[in-house]
């Protein structure tokens, strides 16, 4: 296991609110998109780092404890001692962070729709 930080009820919040704002403005930008797929990379890539900030969250919690380290693979092994479904999603986002986030090959529209949350949404 990689290096890990204690976490404070300050720290769960934190990464809460990055986790939410995150997640709000890739859900904005793919509601709002002219063409959804034309922002494929740039919502998958803020799915990525809600998605790394709720795995915070959820170890946080539950452990008192997250993963802070190089590699995000840390962050899984973390997060499957706790959820291990949460934890294969988890595996999933970063499987396309690259991608995503830091090549000229765009995300696919099913790479976009695997990495996708699934959450009920908002009423």
């Amino acid at each position: 296991m990689g290096r890990t930080r204690p976490c404070d009820q300050a720290v769960r919040r934190g990464r809460l609110r990055k986790a939410e704002q995150f997640f709000h403005l890739a859900e904005i930008g793919r509601d709002f998109a002219d063409e959804p797929d034309v922002v494929d990379d740039a919502v998958v890539t803020l799915w990525v780092h809600a998605g790394i900030a709720a795995s915070d969250v959820i170890c946080c919690a539950r452990l008192g404890k997250h993963a802070q380290g190089e590699d995000h693979k840390d962050a899984v092994t973390l997060l499957g001692s706790v959820d291990p479904a949460i934890a294969k999603h988890l595996s999933v986002l970063l499987g396309v962070k690259t991608r995503s986030g830091y090549t000229d090959t765009p995300t696919s529209r099913t790479e976009s729709n695997r990495s996708a949350p699934n959450v009920p949404p908002k009423r």
